[in-house]
């Protein structure tokens, strides 16, 4: 099997551990602005406040949501350069176009099996 020297995924890495550090970070400051945390909204029960508090935690839990499908995109990553399968597409085996992971350092399947996962 063909894989990257370290060497090479060493820049990848220290990139997705930082990426890693950025998505912690942002994924618990959106959580202490959820409104659903703060305990007093209880005792407020103004219509138009509750359908405030709504959107924005409704706002608030996609971003969350959209963080931590990305955070497990960046450990895979990191996993797979750990053991030795980054670039290696999951589907058919072969090293993914480096161009492709220059895009996304975080895509697990060649541009073929992408499309043939999303039936394109």
């Amino acid at each position: 099997m063909i894989k990257f020297p370290f060497k090479i995924l060493n820049p990848v890495w220290h990139y997705l551990k930082r990426e890693e550090k950025r998505l912690v970070k942002r994924k618990k400051g959106l959580e202490k602005e959820d409104p659903f945390r703060d305990v007093s909204r209880v005792d407020d029960n103004a219509l138009d406040v509750d359908a405030a508090e709504q959107s924005d935690h409704a706002r608030i839990s996609a971003l969350i949501s959209e963080i931590s499908k990305n955070l497990i995109r960046v450990k895979k990553a990191l996993a797979r350069i750990k053991i030795g399968r980054y670039g290696v597409c999951k589907g058919c085996g072969k090293m993914i176009n480096t161009d492709r992971l220059a895009v996304d350092p975080t895509v697990e399947y060649c541009l073929k099996c992408e499309k043939k996962r999303s039936g394109t």
